[in-house]
């Protein structure tokens, strides 16, 4: 495959190119590895956090001022649609409708597909297709499913979670995990009853988490974002954590981090596949009967099938 025209910035080609990657085929893998060589430039942002928070209002508006700063913008919307009617499209350019014509900006909208992190697991190698087609900044807007969004941190630089007064339950949001993954936060709609007290516990929890020197203390910023209110201040905290990591000489050491972890992922997949193909899968059914009426552990049928997997592939 030519990928002269992806270079470029070629709109046609760019949508064509993320379909034949969401394939997740051997054609998939090649181009993924072909394009490579140029991934890096793009800095990843991650928007999460719980259903009604208003992370695609955040993410408009935050796409219009880096418009105005001249800057391409690409947008994943991780929506838990199903992949077969589209409706994760409709939704996402609905709510985008003011942005979603503009030749600098490309919106693709994915269903999680069974991905329990909130974040589709191709959505990592349609960022690295948006990353060499030329936009300086990839938004990724994950699915509000509240306590699994955990996976955004294994794809942005930079992860914001987005709160309401209302989910007040900023504490168990914290438990949720959203804590660890926070280089930041929004309180969104803080115009709203108990915003003052919900930003006062998250700032208690915050001096409570573990930090070094290389840490980026989470800041807390106050947002009204359907009225554009606070989207100056969340773009300038991203850009302070972006050169707190490159002050640090974390940033690479982070890109490192995550890259194992994606490495790992891929391999696990392969194995996956190769080890649950339709032979196995029937072996595996006609040994159920062992494990319900013998009394056979599962570890141990489990065990039988590694071992033939090992013999296969040795």
């Amino acid at each position: 495959m030519n990928f002269e025209n992806l270079f470029n910035n070629d709109r046609r080609t760019l949508a064509r190119t993320i379909s034949k990657v969401e394939k997740g085929d051997q054609e998939s893998v090649d181009i993924l590895k072909g394009i490579y060589s140029k991934v890096g430039s793009a800095y990843r942002v991650g928007i999460t956090g719980p259903p009604g928070a208003g992370k695609s209002t955040i993410t408009n508006q935050l796409t219009k001022i880096l418009l105005e700063q001249n800057k391409k913008v690409g947008i994943i919307a991780v929506d838990p649609t199903s992949p077969y009617t589209g409706g994760a499209l409709l939704g996402d350019r609905v709510r985008m409708n003011d942005i979603g014509n503009n030749p600098h900006v490309f919106i693709r909208s994915m269903a999680t597909r069974g991905s329990l992190g909130g974040l589709s697991k191709k959505a990592n190698d349609v960022a690295d297709v948006m990353d060499v087609s030329g936009y300086d900044f990839i938004l990724l807007e994950t699915v509000g499913v509240g306590q699994s969004e955990l996976d955004i941190a294994q794809a942005a630089d930079t992860t914001i979670v987005v709160l309401v007064p209302e989910s007040g339950d900023a504490v168990q949001a914290m438990k949720a995990g959203l804590m660890e993954i926070a280089n930041f936060f929004v309180m969104n709609k803080s115009d709203r009853p108990g915003s003052a007290r919900a930003i006062s516990a998250l700032k208690t929890i915050l001096t409570l988490r573990y930090h070094d020197e290389n840490t980026y203390m989470p800041k807390i910023v106050s947002a009204v974002a359907s009225e554009n209110k606070g989207i100056d201040e969340i773009l300038k905290t991203i850009l302070e954590h972006k050169e707190h990591l490159i002050d640090k000489k974390i940033f690479l050491l982070e890109r490192f981090k995550r890259t194992k972890v994606r490495i790992k992922e891929i391999v696990e997949d392969k194995i996956r596949k190769e080890l649950w193909n339709s032979e196995s899968d029937n072996s595996l059914i006609l040994s159920l009967n062992k494990v319900i009426t013998e009394n056979i552990s599962p570890y141990k049928l489990a065990d039988d099938i590694f071992e033939q997997f090992k013999l296969k592939i040795l």
